[in-house]
């Protein structure tokens, strides 16, 4: 107790009294940085520490190194699988960039931005828009997510099928390593073949081998339109022909293509009424597409309708609607991005991130969803997400009129099993944009070669040799004593 004590003054003298919270005020709540985003665990911090400069986090990163306390890098706390929040021991220090929010440059002939790494995303966005530029890195929790998360898990989003994951958006990084060393690595450059690639070790680390405090992106110039078309689908495979169609007509132009099964669109218009969910009680697949043009309005919507014209007479697509102006198009995305919430309303679920090649998605869902029903009765599939890129959420929920805990208590463990079992017959990801965090620690070892395994670890102990990083994430080395 003595040397946390210590350790929370130095703390204390390096960001100042109001940025360092800890449980001795009992009026201090630290729900927000001890929970985890879906409420599935809740730890206890030594302390919160939201350091306002990369110098900050460098003496943070010192003083935790010297008194060998863990530290939990921390940007909105908006992961899924668990991977941002403390232990329950008491002893670990939460390190929250959300102080860090400024952009540090934005440079309009290189086409990039500068940043620190606690911008919150969407903020991020609306700074380049209004500058003549897309970030195009674009995900339900934007709102509160921060761009260096977004890096430590190499989010994905609904972009990914025209501009790939944060990794493929990301020219360099700021990063303070483990014995609290900056490495400038923010070149603004897309070529540099001047050895390892120490950026691509950092992006997807989920904070286990340094911190991320800046980052390079990529901009793009701001499209003249984007437009949003809904169309109802016979079948998977006819979503799957449909993309293709779509990939040839509209070429680069395709930046969004997303897929929500029927049970998944139900349970948004059982929890909210209000919104009109077009074609969902007629067709078991729907998809939304996004089409994003240089020219015109008008070029944007013949290519529209030149693809569903051709989809519908192939059959691959029974009806659609294009929306007329934006206020349609954000309607119809708030569709998609409202069935995690409604799931949430519906109860508890187990939750797959998960990616398949495209061209095998239908198989896997025909024979996944066979396999859950004969040996889950009555389990509720609810199968949505970016088809475009082979990533689809997987999820499941109880029987309806069940007790959705005791499930979840009783089959998780199992149905995952069975879950990624599948995935890895059909030459998938257990883990396609949501990272690994504390949640697949067990299961990565179980679908990753050893190779790759012993490859991975060699890398934390290089850089992390105590172990000190986020330790239990992506995989468990043994504790520093």
């Amino acid at each position: 107790m003595k040397n946390h004590s210590e350790l929370i003054k130095k703390l204390r003298a390096i960001v100042g009294d109001a940025y360092v919270l800890t449980h001795e005020d009992p009026l201090t709540d630290l729900t927000a940085w001890e929970q985890d985003w879906r409420r599935r665990e809740r730890g206890t911090a030594l302390a919160i520490v939201r350091p306002a400069t990369t110098e900050q986090v460098a003496a943070v990163i010192k003083a935790c190194a010297a008194a060998k306390t863990s530290i939990v890098p921390q940007g909105g706390n908006t992961g899924m699988v668990v991977g941002s929040t403390p232990d329950t021991s008491g002893t670990q220090v939460v390190l929250s960039l959300t102080r860090m929010n400024k952009v540090r440059s934005l440079d309009a002939g290189n086409l990039t931005i500068t940043v620190d790494a606690g911008c919150v995303l969407q903020n991020l966005q609306e700074e380049c828009e209004k500058a003549g530029f897309l970030l195009p890195l674009s995900l339900a929790s934007e709102g509160s997510c921060t761009i260096g998360g977004n890096l430590g898990t190499n989010a994905g989003g609904t972009q990914v099928v025209r501009y790939g994951n944060a990794r493929e958006l990301c020219l360099g990084l700021e990063v303070v390593t483990a014995q609290g060393e900056v490495w400038d690595g923010l070149t603004g450059l897309r070529k540099d073949n001047t050895g390892y690639d120490l950026r691509h070790l950092f992006i997807g680390s989920e904070g286990t081998l340094g911190v991320i405090t800046g980052a390079t992106m990529k901009l793009y110039p701001l499209p003249a339109c984007q437009l949003t078309a809904y169309a109802a689908v016979p079948s998977l495979e006819a979503a799957v022909d449909l993309l293709g169609m779509a990939h040839k007509t509209l070429s680069a132009g395709l930046t969004g293509f997303e897929v929500m099964g029927q049970f998944a669109l139900g349970l948004v218009v059982k929890h909210y009424p209000q919104q009109k969910v077009p074609f969902w009680q007629e067709s078991p697949w729907c998809v939304l597409l996004e089409n994003s043009d240089n020219e015109s309005d008008t070029h944007a919507r013949s290519g529209f309708e030149k693809l569903l014209e051709s989809a519908m007479e192939k059959g691959y697509v029974t009806d659609a609607v294009i929306a007329e102006n934006i206020t349609q198009a954000r309607a119809l995305w708030h569709i998609r991005e409202s069935i995690p919430l409604a799931q949430a309303e519906e109860g508890l679920n187990i939750k797959h991130d998960i990616s398949i090649p495209v061209s095998r998605i239908p198989e896997f869902v025909q024979e996944t969803d066979a396999l859950i029903l004969k040996n889950f009765p009555g389990a509720q599939l609810i199968n949505f997400g970016h088809l475009g890129d082979g990533n689809l959420h997987y999820n499941v929920q109880a029987a309806a009129g069940t007790d959705a805990a005791r499930f979840l208590m009783e089959n998780e463990k199992s149905l995952n099993t069975l879950v990624f079992e599948s995935v890895t017959r059909f030459g998938g990801s257990i883990s396609a944009e949501h990272g690994i965090g504390s949640l697949k620690v067990e299961k990565l070892s179980h679908h990753k070669s050893p190779v790759a395994m012993d490859m991975m670890r060699a890398i934390k102990k290089a850089l992390d040799p105590d172990n000190l990083m986020n330790p239990g994430r992506v995989f468990r080395l043994p504790q520093a004593q």
